[in-house]
């Protein structure tokens, strides 16, 4: 029997819940969890701001734990093993985004960790704010030994999300990236672009943050809070990553971009972006789009953060303030992610 939190109903807080796991498959891993990040994503769902929810409803996608058992056909992992596990545990298998690594842009779909049915169209998939979990091997990856765990957690969404667009758009030294927003997303940006060599611009609307930024690794702050500042950085950047989820008016920012620019969209803002189209046409800038990582590249950004010693600033919560966790992540009240004790549930 697990033990987690679960929201019982539409928008009801999260409260002590017990279920059963499904028994190991052949290809499955068994794991007891020992932290689970609150993705900003889990609040959305649980308080169905994305639409229709599956309920009762155990959140979390951001997963780190300690392999206990394994099935007859397992060869990825041992008993003892130090694992993730992310935003999907499933996929198709069959189409060419899941035969090349991009599982989460599978054709027919990426299963969910929580808040869907599993592929057999029966099983309800329950998440991460449990002490337990099973997963087939194909969707679970190795974590470093070396890095704190508490701070690994988050990097299963949020460090992915942001190492992705990073290497797909290149960046690296002579690129200069611009990060908009140091949030729980913004500051996994910052980290990354850094380490990869890029000079780093954070575009934020807190002074406050500055001296975070900086020591993050970060080259410059600019507060975006007149006209004069956009003007100063008109024509800046290589590469914008927009991790913010309000609705902006992105055109202000596309002016940022030198010729062939590209500025990447991450948040999720409520309504549709408004464009000049002669603003792209101007300096042949691009709008792009990025959503976490298949399974190979999230071992890829596991390993690159236990080489540069790159985690998530967390703060760690015991499971019974998940509920005043969510009210504080949605005031922006947290330095840069809440993660779960495990044992607390």
């Amino acid at each position: 029997m697990s033990k987690g939190y679960a929201a019982l109903t539409a928008e009801a807080p999260l409260e002590p819940f017990s279920f059963e796991r499904r028994s190991l498959r052949d290809s499955d891993v068994a794991l007891d969890i020992l932290f689970a990040g609150i993705c900003h994503s889990d609040i959305h769902q649980v308080r169905q701001e994305w639409g229709p929810s599956l309920f009762p409803m155990v959140p979390g996608h951001e997963i780190v734990g300690r392999v206990t058992a394994i099935g007859s056909s397992v060869s990825k992992f041992a008993v003892g093993d130090l694992i993730g596990v992310g935003v999907f545990i499933d996929s198709c298998r069959k189409c060419p985004q899941c035969l090349s690594g991009l599982q989460q842009y599978c054709v027919e779909g990426m299963t969910g960790t929580y808040n869907t049915l599993e592929r057999d169209g029966s099983s309800v998939a329950y998440g991460g704010y449990s002490d337990s979990f099973v997963i087939d091997e194909g969707y679970a990856v190795t974590v470093p030994e070396t890095l704190p765990l508490e701070g690994v957690a988050p990097l299963m969404c949020a460090g992915v999300t942001l190492y992705s667009p990073l290497k797909h758009w290149k960046a690296g030294p002579g690129t200069r990236v611009a990060v908009m927003g140091l949030g729980g997303l913004g500051h996994m940006g910052v980290k990354f672009a850094h380490a990869l060599g890029a000079h780093v611009t954070v575009l934020s609307h807190s002074e406050g943050k500055r001296a975070d930024a900086l020591a993050m690794g970060a080259d410059a702050f600019v507060v975006m809070n007149s006209d004069a500042a956009f003007a100063g950085l008109a024509n800046s950047f290589d590469l914008i990553l927009n991790t913010v989820s309000a609705n902006l008016e992105l055109t202000k920012y596309l002016n940022l971009l030198d010729v062939d620019g590209t500025l990447v969209v991450i948040g999720l803002p409520t309504q549709p972006y408004t464009v000049g189209a002669g603003t792209l046409l101007g300096k042949r800038r691009s709008i792009g789009g990025s959503m976490i990582g298949g399974i190979p590249e999230l071992q890829e950004m596991l390993d690159f953060c236990g080489k540069h010693n790159i985690v998530s600033e967390v703060e760690v919560i015991a499971a019974d303030y998940i509920n005043t966790a969510y009210d504080r992540t949605v005031a922006s009240d947290v330095k840069y992610r809440f993660v779960i004790d495990a044992s607390t549930f």
